[in-house]
């Protein structure tokens, strides 16, 4: 451990966010703050995954938080500033989102270069990538070191997804991001593929710097048939959930669509967990055929979760072949850390289908082919996949352990 330092975070999400980014920029800067770090957070109030801000928070205007923790000299403070949070997240109104973000922050960042000590490292998380901007004004006028860690490549992700279409606007974005890309003194992503993109950007070293998961939090229950009997479900069925954000870049429909092939199989049933904007499209397809083997619940509370996760069978990891290593799925290191086996869409070549195939965690379906999702569900549910779930669980201990990751992360930038 380095001596103590003083560490500024950019987020646009943090905790209480119970998923994605804000989830683990939270549990970054909690245990920075209980590894004796000084910590000053610059963000929002928590909206997301529901698009709402979440009570007791208000869309106000500026509030302050304090946490210290009593047995380590390290702090944290919270700044959040007011945004638009738009009630239809479109590609234009998630536009319109980071701006009026970016402009209610450049004042609490002034007001921190103004009236507070420098800090030693300012780190700023993207999406949204301008917000590197921010911080890298900061370190322009106080100093410090830059470290910009990218969680999904955003504009490569809009651009394949078709959420923007205006040629000359990508140009401009490519380009701006391409400066902070350069002048960082770090830059970091989640997975192989991910980095592998960035340096095809820009010629310089990117830090391995993947999404954790506490494991003696998370961890593998053995009595799963109780677990489904506390839930309400047949012990004897094969329960296959997908738990998360509900948005259309993961192209979702597809369990809809091997739900229908698989209906009259009544010992395979399908749980869709979370909140989204594209939630309503998902149970509009659903009613629209009938399905009574897909279930739609809302998040389930962190108490709870650990149970939750341990009770599913198959975790199902959704993505469309055109979003392949832009995004790295968070919630993969939870189910891992559980014990979890996945069945997971992935083309050859990407970050997740190496991980599976070289780990056995798991099963690869090829992308946006609903046959092959349909047929492989029903195949697993004449195997024995305990082995997996053990390769799982040590995976993530070995690898994903919160812990062995910062550390490994503050040997890296230090």
């Amino acid at each position: 451990m380095v001596d103590k330092k003083r560490i500024l975070l950019i987020g646009h999400n943090f905790s209480p966010e119970p998923t994605g980014i804000g989830k683990y920029s939270g549990e970054m800067m909690e245990w920075l703050a209980q590894n004796g770090y000084d910590c000053t957070v610059v963000t929002t109030y928590p909206h997301y995954p529901y698009w709402k801000v979440q009570k007791p928070y208000k869309n106000g205007w500026y509030k302050k938080e304090v946490f210290t923790y009593p047995e380590s000299v390290g702090s944290l403070t919270v700044y959040r500033c007011p945004l638009y949070v738009p009630e239809n997240p479109t590609g234009k109104s998630r536009m319109l989102q980071d701006i009026s973000f970016w402009s209610s922050k450049f004042w609490m960042i002034l007001k921190l270069m103004l009236f507070k000590p420098k800090h030693d490292f300012i780190i700023t998380v993207a999406p949204p990538f301008h917000l590197g901007y921010l911080a890298w004004f900061y370190r322009k006028l106080k100093g410090g070191k830059l470290i910009y860690h990218i969680q999904d490549l955003q504009i490569e992700a809009a651009q394949e997804l078709k959420i923007l279409s205006s040629d000359k606007l990508f140009e401009i974005l490519y380009n701006a991001e391409k400066v902070l890309l350069k002048s960082s003194d770090f830059v970091s992503s989640i997975s192989s593929g991910m980095i592998d993109k960035i340096k095809r950007k820009v010629n310089r070293d990117v830090l391995f710097f993947p999404n954790w998961v506490d494991t003696s939090y998370f961890f593998p229950i053995a009595e799963r048939n109780t677990l489904k009997q506390n839930w309400g479900y047949n012990p004897n069925q094969l329960i296959c959930l997908y738990s998360g954000s509900i948005g259309e870049k993961q192209g979702l429909e597809n369990i809809i669509l091997a739900a229908d092939i698989l209906k009259d199989d009544k010992d395979i049933h399908f749980i869709i967990c979370g909140t989204g904007p594209y939630k309503s499209k998902l149970q509009e397809l659903a009613s629209s055929k009938n399905l009574t083997n897909v279930e739609f619940l809302p998040l389930q509370d962190k108490e709870k979760f650990n149970d939750f996760l341990n009770m599913a069978d198959l975790h199902l990891i959704i993505q469309k072949a055109n979003a392949s290593d832009l995004v790295m799925p968070s919630k993969l290191s939870t189910i891992l850390a559980v014990g979890g086996v996945s069945v997971v869409t992935a083309p050859k070549g990407t970050s997740l289908h190496k991980l599976l195939e070289q780990f056995e965690v798991g099963f690869i379906v090829e992308p946006d082919d609903v046959v092959k999702l349909a047929e492989a569900i029903a195949a697993i549910k004449q195997e024995d996949i305990s082995g997996k779930r053990i390769a799982a669980r040590e995976y993530a201990l070995q690898y994903l352990n919160i812990d062995n990751v910062m550390n490994k992360f503050i040997e890296d930038i230090s």
